[in-house]
């Protein structure tokens, strides 16, 4: 019997994954041919989706992109002992887009049946769970500070510190928060890792919650993500019912608890504080800190709030070591981050690198170039308040440090290409635009700030009085910079000030007179 694998990620139903599924099933039928379907996670490589593998005595062999009207082609050319044909790519694991990555958080994914408890046990899951059970919380959280791991959803603050704070808090009820609300442009790692691998995320918040003496987790989705919804919560039975979750995990008399709950389709309630307001049903509102989530968290409780990567992360860390982890990177951001690439781009997927590559090899060696075949003029590098990053920028280092360096940040690891058709004063409009529509509305520097900012820009194009509104609009973006309560407005000037500083012209603006 031949093994076959069609994914079930949201990529690849979006363009028909299930129909060439169910073509295969039939055509094997018709013809005899004994096969086992499995439907597997996204090696990431979209723009090769729907990405069909069959498994050979030397290893997967992939072909792609696959529609249904592909497949009778493909049996007749004998895909099952991995033969050639115009959609084959050989090996899998020797495409150079998976080849030259680092996956370490996403080690499993694409590889897997992401509800298959024993493919992921076979695959080192919850090897890291097993050490934690074995070991004292304060070494946890010790190992977890060694691996120099820092948040992953774009803060970037070290999370061994948070759990220490977290750990040293005392309260009979603690809490484990994971944020799930992937709302940035171009991001879409959070959903793979749900989607694909979503037993990684529950070793992570278990682990946590062993770690600090938590025993309730839950996980904030964003709505827009029914899939991984479905996915999360089979996985959680699954896991309950081999006992990996709930009372007495693994006969250790641990217990651990895990929810998921849907946002409603806020922006800012990626935000941690807004984020917990809407867990507790609330409006989602920043709070003022201090005190912070992980002293006065959850309903006032200590709580561990963590982007979803970032938990899914642990696992490695637990399993391998803090310093195994800590040898990825550069500088002081290490391991590996998801780039997820976007927008203009030949080969749009995730990649899995250690800090330290640059933007050029992200969109030249990975991404392939625009699409359009045009130069790329700019690109977008964490979400929608992330910077542009023009050519000259390109073989910055990609790591935290660097990226502040250039007014600019890594973020979630979001990348959005733009050839050089953009016109950037439009899009330094859209950022203000953006933080216009989706401020909570707590401060004044982002919600009213923002509004101005969207006149002033458009005073600045139109040629009214543009010298008195570039000074403006540069006051302005001081004020939300220094002034906000959260990042919502903190950083919806970098999109703007980067156009202007980049891309002068577009805004009708010569060099002398930027600089004057």
């Amino acid at each position: 019997m031949t093994r076959v694998y069609v994914p079930r990620d949201s990529a690849a139903l979006s363009v028909g994954a299930d129909h060439v599924a169910a073509a295969i099933t039939r055509e094997a039928a018709q013809r005899g041919a004994r096969i086992e379907l499995v439907r597997n996670g996204s090696r990431g490589m979209l723009w090769l989706e729907t990405l069909v593998e069959v498994e050979t005595p030397n290893g997967r062999v992939a072909y792609g992109p696959v529609n249904p009207e592909d497949v009778v082609s493909l049996f007749d050319a004998d895909f099952l002992s991995g033969a050639t044909h115009a959609l084959s790519h050989g090996l899998t694991e020797k495409i150079p887009y998976l080849a030259k990555q680092e996956r370490l958080t996403f080690a499993r994914v694409g590889i897997t049946d992401p509800l298959s408890l024993s493919d992921y046990l076979a695959y080192d899951g919850y090897k890291g769970l097993k050490n934690t059970l074995a070991m004292v919380p304060a070494d946890v959280v010790q190992q977890v500070t060694d691996s120099g791991l820092r948040g992953r959803g774009g803060a970037a603050f070290p999370t061994g510190i948070k759990w220490k704070t977290v750990l040293g808090a005392q309260s009979a009820q603690k809490y484990i928060v994971c944020n799930a609300d992937e709302g940035d442009s171009g991001t879409f790692a959070d959903r793979m890792i749900m989607e694909d691998d979503p037993f990684v995320l529950i070793e992570g918040m278990t682990i946590a919650g062993v770690a600090v003496g938590a025993t309730q987790g839950y996980i904030y989705l964003r709505s827009e993500y029914p899939y991984a919804f479905d996915v999360l919560n089979q996985a959680i039975a699954i896991a309950e019912q081999a006992q990996y979750l709930g009372e007495n995990i693994q006969g250790s008399g641990k217990t651990f608890h895990l929810e998921v709950r849907l946002g409603a389709g806020a922006y800012i309630c990626g935000e941690e504080t807004a984020l917990l307001e809407s867990l507790e049903g609330k409006r989602g509102i920043v709070r003022f800190k201090p005190p912070i989530p992980a002293l006065k968290g959850l309903f006032g409780l200590p709580t561990i709030v963590n982007n979803t990567i970032s938990f899914a992360s642990i696992p490695i860390i637990m399993d391998k070591g803090g310093a195994f982890y800590k040898n990825f990177g550069m500088g002081r951001s290490r391991g590996t981050l998801p780039f997820q690439l976007a927008g203009n781009l030949k080969q749009g997927g995730l990649v899995e690198k250690a800090f330290g590559l640059t933007l050029r090899e992200l969109v030249e060696d990975f991404g392939g170039g625009s699409a359009s075949g045009r130069s790329i003029r700019a690109v977008q590098v964490g979400g929608p308040l992330g910077a542009y990053v023009p050519p000259e920028q390109f073989d910055t280092p990609l790591d935290y440090e660097s990226y502040v360096g250039i007014s600019a940040m890594v973020g979630h690891g979001g990348i959005v290409a733009f050839d050089d058709t953009v016109d950037m004063a439009k899009m330094a409009r859209y950022a203000m635009e953006f933080c216009a529509i989706e401020s909570c509305g707590k401060c004044t520097p982002c919600r009213v700030g923002s509004t101005r900012g969207v006149e002033v820009v458009d005073k600045i194009i139109a040629n009214d009085n543009r010298a008195a509104n570039i000074e403006l609009l540069r006051s302005l973006c001081d004020t939300m910079l220094n002034g906000s309560l959260c990042a919502m407005g903190g950083m919806a000037p970098f999109p703007v000030l980067s156009a202007l500083n980049h891309f002068p012209e577009d805004f009708g603006i010569n060099k002398k007179e930027l600089a004057a």
